[in-house]
């Protein structure tokens, strides 16, 4: 038995088949998340990373295939058995997508509010300790995100996705528009959640930089679905046009990959 073969998977998707129209876009994709890895998703554009991202976490209903978090069919699911299975996992979206109407202190209650029926006082403690396990300062609270910078606006989206306290932290793109030095504060501290939380990590990227620094595993899409997963050792080996154009160009060479 292997070593992944011993590792409990936290999602199972099977045969998945996603369509918009006439366009197909995941035709029998399956993929394993193992629990405590740093999961990245590659690919081109239009393969559909972010799709597959929103199929698992519900946002997008597939038209057919299986998805299993937590080993529980999620298709089979009562709301309330959803809605409590929701607190397991965070999701943080492109540029953190918050509330711009709302405070970051606020923009990280809004899930606690949703679940809990918490006082005042500790919500905003909460949100403080959240804002300051992201690395921001303390006055980030009251602002608003329009007062932030990208990189800080990013760390709120962070610190909104583990309000709840998750298992699992779904990443949409987290260091895209952030200059080397930001994306790469980032990248740190994405894996030093990891190790200190415990959490699984499902990070969507196209970042080589990213892949390189945090990811134990990286799948790859193309062709309509997950061709290939592995390090990047074994990707840098697999012979597929996009794969080693990817993984073996010189924007690869150049972040320290060798193929």
């Amino acid at each position: 038995m292997t070593e992944t073969e011993n590792r409990e998977i936290v999602i199972k998707v099977r045969e998945l088949h996603n369509r918009f129209g006439y366009q197909v876009v995941h035709d029998n994709l399956n993929i394993d998340v193992y629990r405590g890895e740093i999961l990245g998703l590659v690919g081109g554009s239009g393969t559909g990373k972010s799709v597959l991202m929103k199929s698992i976490i519900n946002l997008i209903q597939p038209q057919n295939g299986t998805i299993e978090i937590f080993g529980k069919n999620q298709a089979e699911l009562g709301e309330e058995e959803k809605s409590k299975e929701r607190r397991r996992f965070g999701v943080m979206f492109q540029d953190g997508a918050l509330f711009s109407s709302l405070t970051v202190s606020q923009n990280i209650q809004v899930p606690l509010k949703e679940y809990f029926d918490l006082s005042k006082n500790l919500l905003h403690e909460i949100a403080a300790l959240k804002i300051s396990m992201v690395g921001l300062p303390a006055l980030a609270g009251p602002k608003y995100p329009s007062e932030l910078s990208g990189g800080m606006r990013k760390r709120a989206g962070l610190a909104r996705a583990l309000a709840l306290d998750p298992e699992i932290v779904f990443l949409d793109e987290p260091t895209a528009g952030l200059d080397p030095i930001g994306a790469s504060k980032f990248d740190r501290l994405i894996k030093q959640l990891k190790e200190t939380l415990g959490l699984t990590v499902f990070l969507v990227t196209h970042d080589l930089d990213t892949l390189h620094a945090v990811c134990d595993r990286i799948a790859v899409l193309a062709d309509n679905r997950v061709i290939v997963v592995g390090t990047i050792e074994e990707l840098i080996e697999f012979d597929h046009p996009w794969v080693r154009e990817y993984f073996c160009g010189a924007r690869a060479r150049a972040a320290g990959i060798t193929g």
